[in-house]
């Protein structure tokens, strides 16, 4: 499983986001809530939704997003609040880790392999390895997320409004432009600078490489490690 644990970015100077950031995680098939303070905790299953989740809040420029990969005790309690194992010890891990790369895109990815100890106990571990390499991919793609402009946003919402990831749809981009107003080649170049399409063509890249950590990190663990983690 997939534990994120996203935390408010200098929360004592600014207001609580956390609503806001609930409100826009809705979408996912995994439950989010606020764990405690300024913090929002989820599980995920799927690699897909954990780099969508990551990008979202890495969007606003607001969050740490800490990933921590590994066994959760089962079964699933309602709440993930309640949770535990050791891809929670992992996501804490995560966000601590995603706090001190704060000048750079804040995401971290961290092994929760039990055997080895603590989580990402031992770069060697090739959970480990496969973590770090996803950790890498995300935040390339988080780069080209938080660079960009409210007039480029603008147009890559009404685009993935309309038709999810292929903005190379016949017709598509006329219709945005006149749905927001502008040119053709206002939308042409917002697509290109915004680094949607480059985007577009990373997220499988990401998905396989959490989808080859998880499964490297379940190995090392073992069954037994479903009853040792702890939050």
């Amino acid at each position: 499983m997939y534990v994120l644990t996203i935390d408010q970015r200098g929360s004592s100077a600014d207001i609580d986001r956390v609503p806001e950031l609930l409100d826009g995680l809705r979408r996912t098939s995994g439950p989010f809530e606020r764990s405690v303070g300024d913090e929002v905790q989820g599980v995920l299953a799927e690699p897909a939704e954990v780099v969508d989740v990551a990008l979202h809040a890495l969007r606003s420029g607001l969050w740490y997003v800490g990933i921590g990969i590994g066994h959760v005790n089962e079964p699933l309690p309602a709440s993930p609040r309640e949770g535990s194992g050791a891809a929670f010890v992992a996501a804490r891990q995560a966000v601590d880790r995603a706090k001190a790369a704060a000048s750079h895109v804040p995401l971290a990815v961290v092994s929760g392999a039990v055997r080895r100890g603590a989580a990402e106990a031992g770069r060697g571990e090739p959970g480990a390895r496969a973590c770090a390499n996803a950790e890498a991919v995300l935040r390339l793609v988080g780069r080209l997320v938080r660079e960009r402009t409210e007039a480029q946003w603008r147009v890559v919402d009404a685009l993935r409004a309309r038709n999810g990831h292929d903005p190379g749809r016949h017709g598509q981009q006329k219709q945005v432009a006149q749905e927001l107003g502008i040119s053709e080649q206002s939308v042409s170049r917002a697509i290109i600078r915004s680094g949607w399409q480059e985007e577009w063509a990373a997220r499988p890249a990401a998905e396989m490489l959490l989808a080859t950590a998880h499964g490297l990190v379940l190995e090392a663990s073992g069954p037994e490690a479903r009853t040792r983690g702890e939050r």
